[in-house]
């Protein structure tokens, strides 16, 4: 099958842009089921608990996302 630079290049956008909403939605999800603003409680009082979880959590989504295209 030959493939050409145009569609993969479109394949890579597409994948992109799919990638880019699934991890805002993820982000708006957690946002809304915990019981506190994430944003303040990193950015305001620098809990740095939450942001090692926030970032296990973007690292483990990329993972998955990463996976998924593979």
């Amino acid at each position: 099958m030959q493939t050409t630079l145009l569609g993969d290049m479109t394949a890579t956008l597409i994948y992109a842009v799919l990638g880019t909403v699934i991890f805002i939605a993820v982000i708006f999800l957690i946002e809304t089921i915990t019981k506190f603003s994430i944003k303040k409680q990193v950015v305001e009082d620098g809990n740095i608990a939450v942001a090692i979880v926030l970032a296990s959590v973007v690292a483990s989504l990329g993972m998955i996302i990463s996976s998924a295209i593979h």
